[in-house]
């Protein structure tokens, strides 16, 4: 199903969707201004994925023992002996 509306634009902005129809890029810029919504449809679906992927990497870290913590120190020391 699809819905008519009214959408208002920079001249800059219309002048791009313009271009881009009359290059056959899109169809019509009605064609542009869906196709701009399904991508950021999907790097918003992208982003939630990776802030779960995220949140979850700190969860399992959070469960590290503390033991098996690595000293800093230890980490950067070849770096700071080649810092002279």
């Amino acid at each position: 199903m699809t819905y008519k509306t009214t959408l208002s634009f920079t001249e800059r902005h219309h002048r791009f969707l313009s271009e881009k129809v009359g290059e056959g890029v899109f169809a019509s810029q009605s064609a542009a201004v869906a196709a701009a919504l399904e991508q950021m449809m999907r790097d918003e679906e992208e982003r939630a994925l990776w802030l779960d992927f995220v949140a979850e990497t700190v969860r399992a870290r959070l469960q590290t023992p503390s033991d098996e913590y690595v000293d800093p120190a230890d980490v950067f020391a070849a770096a700071k002996k080649d810092d002279r």
